[in-house]
């Protein structure tokens, strides 16, 4: 295999598995597990309103600086 062939295979991996950590954050933990992580709150705040306003967020910033 070419290097370039083995670099574009290793970077579309790297990005897939960030684009599944993001769609985790925002959407499965954001919207589908929301009822379920209210029960927990973080600063006072339902964990599951959490992750749908601040979570997303937070997670896109430290996936950009990785």
């Amino acid at each position: 295999m070419s290097k370039h062939a083995s670099y574009w295979k290793a970077n579309l991996r790297l990005v897939f598995g960030c684009l599944v950590v993001w769609f985790l954050a925002s959407f499965v933990f954001g919207i589908l597990f929301a009822e379920q992580l209210n029960t927990i709150r973080l600063g006072g705040y339902k964990l599951g309103f959490w992750f749908s306003q601040q979570g997303s967020i937070y997670t896109f910033v430290a996936l950009t600086f990785f």
